[in-house]
């Protein structure tokens, strides 16, 4: 007679241990296929896998030029995952993104009846590329996508398939035929990531490949099973307290009217990170640590992951401004004054 036994804790520890140690596999062989296109960006690369395991959307920042789309495309395409392309356009509307309503004829009654066309957001892995070259109306059409996985139009709701992942890129706000993206829709992004120029080493590397020959092939590396597991695994990954306080002191403190915010808070900031900021810092240390086949993530993971979590999410004043104080100086300030909360 088959056992109904539930698996022992032991078991169960055991198994995520197994886990542990795969997310270090598939970590490892996402980095080699990505190697195979693109050059450098190492800092980069690690973010979108720590976003990836931590179930969480991101966005890429850098002027055109700077392979954002490559990159996004190549870890698509080592993902065995259902993949798609969203190009934002200033005459780009809501339904192009999430579907439509058609009319179609019954053939047997000769009745006309609705029926939804699912958009390109119906997919594991949706690049919106340039995201902010289209009016906030419909860079709107991802918040309900982004934050509950669902789409709902004519009063009924559809599931989005998982595990679900929105990879955004943007130019700098500063370049013509651009919309700032709402704080609303930068909230829904787990990490802001800046994409550099690069070194003139990894620049002449890029112009003797990308010259003399077809761009190399990509393997698949982990199913939507496999990833889904993966994700699981990093929820479970256990934190101990004095870190999970760690990481809310350093949301909290970006708040200029908490009472943990310090003088250049006060000074400089017009309002700062919310709760999600929170979660994210203790989801984006699991990861990081789950990265490096740690059990258990310390306060190294919280701030090695802090810039990307909290640089999109607070708003220097004016007075910033005209002193060129930007956000990550004072998160950098921050993380500084923070030596002295641990």
């Amino acid at each position: 007679m088959t056992s109904t036994k539930e698996p022992t804790n032991t078991a169960i520890k055991d198994r995520d241990l197994e886990l542990l140690e795969q997310v270090a596999k598939v970590a490892e062989d996402l980095r080699r296929e990505l190697k195979k296109r693109i050059v450098g960006q190492q800092e980069v690369v690690e973010g979108l896998l720590t976003a990836l395991l931590a179930d969480g959307h991101a966005l890429l920042v850098g002027v055109p030029g700077l392979a954002k789309t490559l990159l996004v495309s190549t870890l698509a395409e080592a993902l065995d995952l259902q993949f798609s392309r969203i190009q934002f356009t200033p005459d780009l509307m809501p339904t192009d993104i999430t579907g439509t309503e058609v009319i179609e004829e019954d053939r047997s009654t000769g009745r006309r009846v609705f029926r939804f066309v699912r958009g390109p957001v119906f997919a594991n892995v949706v690049l919106a590329d340039e995201i902010n070259r289209t009016p906030p109306k419909t860079q709107a059409a991802l918040l309900q996508a982004m934050q509950e996985r669902t789409v709902t139009t004519a009063g009924e709701t559809y599931v989005l398939p998982a595990p679900f992942f929105v990879l955004a890129t943007q130019n700098p706000i500063e370049q013509e035929g651009t919309y700032p993206l709402p704080e609303a829709q930068l909230d829904r992004f787990m990490f802001e990531l800046r994409i550099t120029y690069p070194s003139r080493e990894e620049e002449e590397e890029v112009a003797l490949r990308t010259t003399s020959g077809s761009l190399p092939d990509i393997r698949p590396v982990v199913s939507a099973e496999q990833l889904l597991e993966l994700q699981h695994l990093v929820r479970r990954v256990p934190i101990a307290p004095s870190v999970a306080s760690y990481a809310v002191h350093l949301a909290r403190a970006t708040r200029p009217d908490a009472e943990e915010a310090p003088s250049i808070v006060r000074s400089y900031v017009s309002w700062g990170a919310g709760p999600r900021a929170s979660q994210y810092l203790v989801l984006g240390a699991k990861a990081g640590a789950a990265l490096r086949g740690e059990p258990v993530p310390n306060v190294e993971d919280v701030r090695a992951v802090a810039h990307a979590v909290l640089a999109h999410r607070v708003l220097p004043n004016f007075e910033a401004e005209a002193d060129e104080i930007t956000a990550r100086r004072i998160i950098d300030e921050l993380l500084q004054e923070s030596h002295a909360w641990t």
